[in-house]
Parts: structure tokens; sequence; C-alpha cells
């Protein structure tokens, strides 16, 4: 990540062909394995293409959130995220905080239904299911058949991430992501028009990283928000390629690899003369899993945690608890 780019990797041999019993013979797979070690350790963030989602599906995902975006102000305001809504609904302008300071973005949360009592206590405050706009009867199916498909394709990169860390390939299947949690975001980065374009420098989303295990960017192809701060400090862009996924890996994936892969800072700053809208799937271990370093990992790193055990949920509620 010293240089100026992502990598970019081709994990068509991966998707097709991990769950195969005799994948471990599987040269093509195997080098795929190696490209998302290389990317893990030193940049944090990787594109993917061969991906298996239809370019189509993923184009009509960003028009549905554009549709949302633009619905009149009262009408957004009638799915808003409230406690009452287990934090799930619209964000409006400026009410994500990240660091202490306000983000100049709206947003959409849609995250996985909870039955009463599922997690206990831990969960209660997140007991409920999505709320959808009243004029897009089809944003429900549209984005739930996405989700699922980026579910099962996320499933399959953590099968490669695991053999790429020297443990099984199901390392993160049961208690750690057997049922994992898997949030979603709309985005909507908005630019004010009376602001000349040399200064538009406000931040859509200040640095930060993500706290699961990876994420899957659906960015817009035309223009350039996004950027990642490689080793030596410098702000990288991640240029839009259309028809691939960005990902990052999380802050569950450092401690379950006891520091073998490190999260990258990364924000949005969105200084075109256009709003960009993303969507942003994230997949995340089970919610109520506790985290520790891996004993392959520990292996491999001299032999002793680094990291001490991280209950996912409590992480998750306490950042519900600063959104409304």
């Amino acid at each position: 990540m010293d240089s100026d780019a992502i990598p970019l990797i081709d994990i068509a041999p991966l998707v097709e062909r991990i769950d195969d019993p005799n994948m471990a013979n599987d040269k093509d797979l195997l080098q795929v394995v190696q490209m998302l070690d290389g990317a893990c350790k030193n940049a944090g963030f990787f594109y993917v293409k061969g991906h298996g989602i239809c370019d189509l599906l993923m184009r009509e995902v960003r028009d549905v959130a554009k549709q949302i975006f633009q619905l009149p102000y009262e009408e957004k305001m009638k799915i808003k995220m409230t406690p009452d809504s287990g934090y799930r609904g619209y964000q409006r302008l400026g009410q994500h905080i990240t660091s202490g300071k306000r983000d100049m973005h709206e947003a959409i949360n849609y995250l996985a239904p909870v039955i009463p009592g599922k997690y206990g206590d831990l969960g209660k405050i997140l007991e409920g299911s999505n709320v959808w706009p009243e004029y897009l009867s089809n944003s429900k199916l549209i984005l739930e058949n996405y989700s699922s498909l980026l579910k099962d394709l996320s499933r399959k990169i953590m099968r490669g991430i695991a053999l790429a860390l020297g443990g099984p390939v199901d390392a993160f299947e049961g208690t750690v992501a057997g049922d994992p949690y898997c949030p979603m975001r709309l985005i909507s980065y908005p630019v004010s028009t009376d602001v000349p374009e040399e200064k538009r420098t406000e931040t859509g989303m200040g640095a930060h990283t993500d706290y699961g295990l990876l994420a899957l960017v659906n960015q817009a192809d035309d223009i350039c928000a996004l950027e990642v701060q490689n080793h030596s400090g410098k702000w990288i862009h991640a240029m839009p390629i259309p028809g691939t996924f960005v990902c990052n890996i999380g802050d569950m994936l450092e401690v379950y690899s006891n520091g073998i892969y490190k999260p990258k800072l990364h924000r949005v700053i969105n200084n075109s003369l256009g709003c960009r809208v993303s969507a942003v799937f994230f997949y995340e271990t089970n919610f109520d899993a506790a985290i520790e370093p891996a004993e392959f990992c520990k292996e491999k790193t001299g032999g002793t945690a680094k990291y001490e055990k991280v209950v996912y949920g409590e992480r998750l509620v306490r950042k519900a608890r600063c959104m409304c």
C-alpha cells in the first residue's frame, strides 16, 4: 500500500469452487487465496471482479438508493431512524457522527431483523424489522435479494481469507460467523451547489475503520470520493472501477488474526459536482460472538494473544446509541 494502487483481484475461481471438497488442489483458486493474503496484509483494501453479481443488479441497487434520497424530506422522515425503530431507517444529513464530528451524508440503515429475545438484554435495543418507503414498493424485494447474494459472496471471500491465514476453510463459520450479522447502509453524499468547486472539502464521512470482518462497497461509477490511508499516511483514491466491489477488512478480523491483518483508515470526501450514492454491505461476526485471536493465528505471531476478547454486539450497540 506504499504504492498508489489498491489491488484488483479476479475472484471467479474462488466464487465458483471454494465449496468444492477438492478445491485444495485448485491452483487458480489458491492463487486467489495468495492475492487475498497480500491485499489484507498490505492494503487492507482490494477490488474484486468475477464475483458473480451482475452489473444490472449493482446499478439497480444504486438507482433504488437515489430514488429514496430524492424523496421529499417529509417522506424520508416517515421512515426515520429512532431507538423505537431498532436504529433502522433514515438518517438525516449530519446525524451520523465519526470521532465526535458530524458527517455530511444522509443514509438509510438496513439491519438484520432481530426477533424479541434473540440476543437477550444485549440486543434488545436492536429488536425489530426494517422499514421501507411507502412509494417505492419494489425497494424491499430488490434490496433483500441483493443482501442475500452479498451474504453468500462474503461468506466465500471469508473462506478464502481463512485459507490465507493458514486455518481451515470453515474457520469463520459456526461460532464466529455461522449466523453473521449483516447490516447494509445506503449512503448519499450531497454537494452544495453554492460552494465553489475548489472549496468543496467537507468530509462526507470522517476517517475510520469498520468494526466487523469484511465490507463490500458498491460505489458510483462516475464519482471518486472514497480515500484510503496507506502505510506512510498518504490518502489514496479508491477510483471507481465499474462492475467491481471495493472490499475492506474490519476490526474483528484484526483481533481474530492476532494482528496479521489490520484494517486501514478510510474516509469519504465528495469534491465532485454531483451527489455520490453508494451501497455498503457489512459482513460481520455472529452478533453475540466473543472474538479473540485464533490459535492458528497465535502460532504464527509468537504464540501469545496480542488482543483481548471482544464481543461484537457490545461494540455495535455502543455505536447505535450514538446515532440518534
